[in-house]
């Protein structure tokens, strides 16, 4: 015996809680498109009304031949017109409801295509307003691919579904008012019939969710190796080292896993479905039967018995389509859960709204600032105190994982610090507006982008509202020392980079680097300006000289320098030398040198390479 226990009680709350979404994804499908959802509501509700009145069209047909077969058998004229006209009938309303499904399936692809576009974009625009923190969090891939992977099509489907369950709603209290014309008991049985497989069809809906999410990491690994396996930018290591075959084959392990997930959970659906189908199947011919044999016995004409078969039959497909339907309900919210609860993601609000500092001259000051990324063990950045004056150079240097990059991360406002303060101009990072402070700051990192559009829109990303001047990309070229290997491209500025699109041009290490140079001369209002190793791939003369070009160009600005190269950076005003997230040296090169410390000892083993 069943007992209402608080652990069902949460269950159900728990199934029923999932409904949560349901209005969100009809708001979502309604301002989509208006027309287009109103169409497919009526569309809907009308192909619910029809399929009753070709049944009883179809009783009446029956009947009135039925009637016309007595009538020529005791020698009269039978009333040929009367079924010509019903079957008229039944003819016009069978093409209105081919009509019909055809214009609800012409309003669903339309609105599929157009909620796509619509989901992907509040993705996109989500992705917008997170943190970088959140962009190197493996759990929020998770949440960002499963939100990508169905959800796009998750609403639609909750509000097709929604409608088809008004749609068979209304179609079976059409039947239930005629099939109670027969019996009251065999509307109960249309309708338990239908219970059981709807629900296992819950239940392995439910399966089949929890394995999505299980699996969400397997799936995310399986998209990266066929990235890897097919993408430019990786074939040559992966020819030059053969490493095709050993990520082909953990490739297919991958999918292997997954497919034998997907298997076990269809056998076992698709084997409870068989065997509760049959139950279905018994209660229709249990009822066949039953109808037939009143038939027999005068009790209902043989029109009615036509009629209470059809009847029977499609309200049972009917139940079975709402039940379906709910059962769907169940699992596209389960779904789009995986959608809002991206969207839901909690954005670390900039409440800053200041546009200057009270003292402009004040340059940037960092006092005691600590900063540890989320999931590290350790800072990246410990107690780092350090001021940069506008006019001034300061070079960066010390090993891999000194805390460099991160520094400069942190000046950016892309990461707010743990301890302490950064200052710009006298005023709190945090109290500027975001927007405002990442103009005045032009950085270019190590790992810059290589956009797969022309080379001038390359350029001008490095100031987007000035993303399509020409005139900017040409005089942000001949300082970046790239027009010279730009006028000699097919198309000059217009051409197209990358091999991913038609006559797409490849450049080599260097040229990208001086695309990516001349982006950072793009951003005119940049009053900070950060090279971040963006020579790595050029030689240490050209290095040093596209430096000392670069600071003859930007004397009234902060230049920040980042480099392993200490002949480079040797021309800096001042030179700090980090090693697990603090600075243990600065001073100028001469300083430094005379100091005899970590930087002395390595700008010597630097130099003994070149002598």
């Amino acid at each position: 015996m069943l007992r209402d226990s608080p652990n069902s009680s949460v269950q159900l709350d728990s199934y029923l809680g999932v409904f949560r979404y349901g209005r969100r994804a009809i708001e979502l499908v309604w301002s989509t498109d208006q027309r287009l959802t109103v169409a497919l509501a009526v569309l809907t509700l009308t192909a619910g009304v029809l399929p009753a009145g070709i049944a009883y069209v179809g009783k009446l047909i029956v009947d009135s031949v039925v009637a016309a077969i007595a009538v020529s058998s005791a020698g009269g004229a039978p009333d040929y017109a009367g079924v010509m006209w019903f079957v008229a009938i039944e003819g016009l309303l069978v093409a209105g409801m081919a009509a019909t499904q055809r214009g609800i399936g012409y309003c669903q692809t339309l609105l599929r295509v157009l909620l796509s576009q619509s989901v992907n974009t509040l993705i996109l625009e989500k992705a917008l307003t997170l943190e970088l923190a959140q962009f190197e969090d493996s759990e929020f891939y998770d949440k960002l691919n499963r939100a990508r992977q169905e959800a796009s099509s998750r609403p639609l489907s909750l509000v097709t579904r929604t409608f088809n369950l008004l749609q068979h709603g209304i179609s079976l209290a059409s039947y239930a008012t005629l099939l109670l014309q027969f019996s009251g008991w065999a509307v109960l049985v249309l309708i338990a019939a239908g219970l059981p497989a709807f629900i296992a069809e819950t239940y392995f809906s439910g399966e089949r969710f929890r394995m999505f999410r299980h699996r969400s990491a397997e799936r995310r690994k399986l998209l990266y190796l066929e990235m890897v396996l097919a993408r430019e930018d990786h074939a040559k290591e992966i020819k030059l080292f053969q490493l095709g075959t050993e990520l082909l084959r953990r490739y297919k392990k991958i999918f292997q896993a997954l497919f034998e997930d997907e298997r076990r959970l269809t056998r076992r659906q698709d084997g409870w479905g068989l065997v509760l189908g049959l139950i279905s199947n018994a209660a229709f011919y249990g009822a066949y039967a039953w109808i037939a044999v009143a038939t027999i016995q005068g009790t209902i004409s043989l029109g009615q018995m036509t009629m209470y078969l059809v009847v029977f039959k499609q309200g049972q497909s009917s139940v079975s389509a709402m039940l379906g339907a709910i059962g769907g309900l169940y699992e596209d919210n389960l779904y789009l859960s995986n959608l809002y609860e991206y969207l839901e993601q909690p954005t670390l609000a900039w409440a800053g709204a200041s546009a200057h500092g009270p003292e402009p001259s004040a340059g940037v000051v960092f006092e005691h600032v600590s900063f540890t990324y989320p999931g590290a063990s350790r800072p990246a950045v410990r107690d780092l105190s350090l001021t940069l004056t506008p006019g001034q150079s300061v070079g960066v240097v010390g090993r891999n994982g000194s805390g460099k990059t991160t520094l400069i991360k942190l000046l950016a406002g892309l990461y707010p610090v743990d301890e302490g303060r950064i200052l710009y101009e006298g005023r709190n990072l945090e109290d500027w507006d975001a927007e405002l402070l990442r103009k005045r700051i032009g950085i270019i990192f190590q790992d810059f982008n290589r956009y797969q559009l022309e080379v001038g829109e390359n350029i001008g990303v490095g100031d987007e509202p000035r993303l399509h001047d020409a005139a900017g990309w040409a005089e942000a070229a001949q300082l970046g020392q790239a027009a010279n290997f730009i006028e000699k491209l097919p198309e000059g500025y217009h051409t197209q980079l990358g091999r991913w699109f038609h006559q797409g041009q490849e450049l080599s290490g260097g040229e990208w680097q001086r695309i990516a140079l001349s982006r950072a001369f793009m951003r005119q209002g940049a009053e900070i300006l950060v090279l971040d190793e963006p020579t790595a791939a050029m030689d240490a003369e050209t290095e040093a000289d596209v430096f000392e070009h670069f600071q003859s160009l930007t004397q009234a600005k902060i230049v920040v320098l980042i480099s392993h190269r200490f002949s480079t950076v040797r021309q800096a005003d001042l030179i700090v030398v980090m090693d697990q997230g603090q600075i243990i040296e600065r001073g100028s090169h001469e300083e430094l040198v005379a100091l005899g410390g970590q930087y002395a000892r390595l700008f010597e083993l630097q130099a003994r390479g070149y002598r």
